[in-house]
């Protein structure tokens, strides 16, 4: 399916981009991952190498302000030739409470990974894949399409992930280069751990209440989401771009068939909601 691919992963070394990981290897594509936590890599390429030949990593910081840069020359080291596939799951809650509450530093920390890390993967990687002749770009957005009460950093970073996506894919479709963004639904990863720790008194009864269950029941598993990066990195994806996709509610193995429809409307994208829409007379 993805023999010959070459893939890069941020956040490649635990949770869910060690089994996007895992998944893209299992399908024959050539990885390099990329992290900050340099033992973390170390073990998952152990793991990765019995499933693929080539798995290489790069322990770098995506939210700093050489990453552009510093990610570019990782991905000439491995792949001079170019790149296929980006998948940037790299990210982090942030504080969670209050936003009037909240540490100034640590909230514009969450930025910094989660959108400007994104941003910087990307800028990096568009050269690599004009090398190839186009590509796939997969970014996360779980969050990014509603409001999360006692998760501002969070919920800002992901919403600038969305329009980020959807104004890329209007950019790069002259160089057949798609991009959709995931919302990979509540797996059970450090982010859940990190959010009971937190407490009712933070993170909220409700939100902390449902987390509890879903820690018990077992939320959606890392394999769920991987599924759907893989149709998007696979060339039964050609053409949607600037989605934003749900890896739990959405039939996405129709879209082919509905291509046209996907790409002429605006389904699978946010969008701000008129009076009209919801069938008041009134502006």
């Amino acid at each position: 399916m993805l023999d010959g691919k070459r893939a890069v992963i941020t956040g490649g070394g635990r949770g869910i981009g060690k089994a996007i990981a895992g998944a893209l290897a299992r399908k024959g594509a050539a990885l390099l991952l990329i992290s900050r936590t340099e033992s973390e890599l170390a073990a998952a390429r152990a793991e990765l190498v019995k499933a693929v030949a080539k798995v290489e990593m790069a322990a770098l910081d995506v939210a700093g302000s050489a990453a552009p840069d510093e990610i570019k020359k990782a991905i000439e080291r491995v792949f001079p030739d170019g790149i296929d596939i980006l998948v940037t799951a790299a990210g982090i809650y942030g504080p969670i409470g209050p936003a009037v509450e909240l540490d100034a530093k640590l909230w514009k920390q969450a930025i910094d990974v989660n959108l400007f890390g994104t941003f910087a993967a990307i800028q990096a990687a568009v050269p690599a894949m004009k090398k190839r002749g186009g590509g796939k770009i997969i970014t996360f957005s779980g969050g990014g399409d509603g409001a999360y009460p006692r998760f501002s950093a969070y919920v800002a970073s992901k919403g600038g992930v969305v329009r980020l996506t959807e104004t890329l894919a209007s950019e790069l479709a002259e160089f057949r280069i798609d991009i959709n963004a995931i919302a990979p639904g509540p797996v059970n990863t450090r982010f859940l751990e990190e959010l009971l720790a937190a407490g009712p008194e933070r993170a909220g009864k409700e939100t902390y209440e449902k987390s509890l269950a879903q820690k018990e029941e077992g939320g959606v598993p890392p394999e769920k989401v991987a599924e759907l990066v893989l149709f998007l990195a696979s060339s039964a994806s050609d053409g949607i771009s600037g989605k934003l996709i749900s890896a739990v509610r959405d039939n996405y193995a129709g879209f082919p068939d509905h291509r046209d429809e996907i790409m002429n409307s605006d389904v699978y994208n946010v969008r701000r909601i008129k009076p009209k829409d919801r069938g008041f007379d009134w502006q």
